[in-house]
């Protein structure tokens, strides 16, 4: 702990703030942008062939938010840290804020965390995160700018043995209009399978930017799924980028 501790202040900011002042309705967040770990927790005890994995970080939704800010020349909010430190979109008193074990692997470095190592994970990455996109949304509310929330993640094609069948998910709580507006245009767009709600719902226990910086402001909020195989190259980011331009314009 005291090695942890010592380093606190060498740890990068936990946040990239992309075109703060970007003039879009639109506010992007990407929580899971990472797998970055810094090297005072080893890896958490897993082989480097798991870090690259899917439950380290969303495959590909950086490259899709970064290009979509630039479409929309909208802010965006992306996430530093691998989601198996501390996730970025989990309330830090869920279950899974900090996995023991995330799909069918075990997370050694996670086991039997005491009060204070769990702190020091919220206090440097959970909280000034969150904190950056409050203070911005704040800002926007006080102008009376109109403004919408949309989260960018990736999924797994196939989770513990079950094919996903869809392309993407729209993901909404009360935001049904919006939630259904994105589906329709992104159907008509690209001619695939977007799903509404799937492969995940939103839940104030295991989601944090759709029912905290979205609904409790009384915000249009919306997290898109991407099927990860569909954004591993940098063509089917460009692709994506442009879809979700075309369906949020």
């Amino acid at each position: 702990m005291s090695s942890r501790t010592s380093d606190f202040h060498a740890w990068p900011d936990p946040v990239e703030v992309l075109n703060a002042e970007g003039q879009s309705e639109i506010v992007l967040i990407c929580e899971h942008a990472s797998n970055y770990i810094p090297e005072v927790f080893d890896g958490l005890g897993l082989p480097p062939e798991d870090l690259v994995r899917h439950i380290a970080w969303d495959i590909g939704a950086e490259a899709v938010s970064r290009a979509l800010s630039l479409h929309l020349d909208a802010p965006c909010f992306i996430g530093k840290y691998s989601r198996l430190l501390i996730d970025l979109n989990r309330p830090p008193e869920s279950p899974t804020s900090i996995p023991e074990r995330s799909e069918a692997t075990d997370i050694p470095g996670n086991f039997h965390l005491g009060a204070e190592d769990r702190q020091l994970r919220t206090d440097r990455i959970f909280t000034p995160f969150q904190a950056a996109i409050s203070r911005h949304l704040d800002l926007r509310q006080q102008q009376g700018r109109p403004t919408k929330i949309i989260a960018i993640h990736s999924f797994t094609p196939v989770f513990l043995g079950e094919q996903r069948p869809w392309h993407a998910g729209i993901l909404f709580g009360k935001s049904f209009g919006l939630g259904r507006q994105i589906i329709d245009r992104l159907t008509e767009i690209t001619k695939l399978r977007i799903g509404a709600n799937v492969p995940y719902v939103i839940e104030r226990i295991s989601d944090y930017a759709i029912p905290v910086h979205g609904e409790d402001r009384g915000l249009d909020a919306v997290l898109v799924e991407i099927r990860q195989d569909l954004i591993g190259s940098a063509d089917g980011q460009s692709r994506w980028a442009t879809y979700l331009a075309g369906a949020l314009s």
